[in-house]
């Protein structure tokens, strides 16, 4: 009797111990959002458009996830480096490619109507690049240096045998600025990926002369710290989102129309055009 009373108070901490890590909170799965840096929408703006995925991702997996913004390329490559983030959606591919590269991060989805994002350059020229040697000196306008368009451009002039500083490029923030240095002679050719730029410039007489192989620009990303069952649960919530009325609920606030499965090899061939 008095050997079991002496052995409860060294009970008391272990039980104690026991009940708080019962009772403590799962931990919270950071999901990171970045849509480039040319949407001109406000981080709230952002985290409202993603919450809902956020949250069935969060009922998927059961645990609490918290959203964080990443509102410039620095951040989205510091945070995906650094493994800030457990999840992310990112755009630009580029950047993408980087964090799958290092190893830190694998591709749990593309983006459905974002895997086919092609650069077209506009022109007067009527006829199509036949001899890219042509082009050498001659100036070319396209959006900012370290957007996905301009690095798609520059791989499209290096598989042409035109290296760094054979074709004078200018930039500018935005695509939509694009047409007007081509139009107004400021360059010879202007580089845009943006579909109505591309149909605003053709309705009214303009040209393109040469259009770039398709790359996927929006992926979902899983860190490789993640476990397996924790991957294939997101990779899972993801895709099916558009198979029940809460997920296309979801997807409506997110303006997306869904999600599809990637391909490794599509992403190995173009990390290696890209120059990644």
């Amino acid at each position: 009797m008095n050997d079991r009373a002496d052995r409860l108070p060294s009970l008391v901490p272990w039980a104690a111990a026991f009940l708080l890590a019962a009772a403590a909170p799962a931990h919270a799965l950071v999901i990171g959002v970045t849509e480039g840096v040319t949407y001109q929408a406000s981080d709230s703006q952002i985290e409202a458009k993603f919450e809902p995925i956020a949250e069935a991702l969060g009922k998927a997996l059961k645990q609490p996830v918290t959203i964080k913004v990443l509102s410039s390329y620095r951040n989205a490559r510091e945070a995906l480096k650094d493994n800030q983030v457990d999840l992310a959606f990112v755009h630009p591919a580029h950047v993408a490619f980087e964090a799958i590269k290092a190893g830190n991060f694998k591709t749990l989805a593309w983006t459905a109507g974002f895997t086919d994002y092609k650069v077209s350059f506009l022109c007067k020229d009527p006829q199509a690049i036949s001899n890219w040697k042509d082009i050498a000196g001659k100036s070319l306008v396209m959006p900012d240096a370290d957007s996905i368009t301009a690095v798609i451009t520059r791989a499209m002039l290096r598989e042409q045998g035109l290296k760094d500083g054979a074709v004078k490029t200018t930039n500018t923030r935005y695509q939509d600025a694009v047409p007007f240095y081509v139009q107004n002679g400021f360059a010879a050719y202007g580089a845009t990926a943006s579909a109505g730029v591309v149909k605003a410039w053709t309705a009214t007489g303009g040209k393109t002369c040469a259009e770039s192989r398709a790359v996927p620009i929006k992926q979902w990303l899983a860190s490789s710290k993640l476990d397996a069952t924790a991957v294939a649960t997101a990779r899972d919530t993801l895709l099916g989102l558009g198979q029940s009325d809460a997920g296309k609920r979801a997807l409506t606030t997110s303006t997306y129309n869904g999600f599809v499965a990637p391909s490794a090899e599509v992403e190995k061939t173009l990390m290696a055009w890209l120059g990644i």
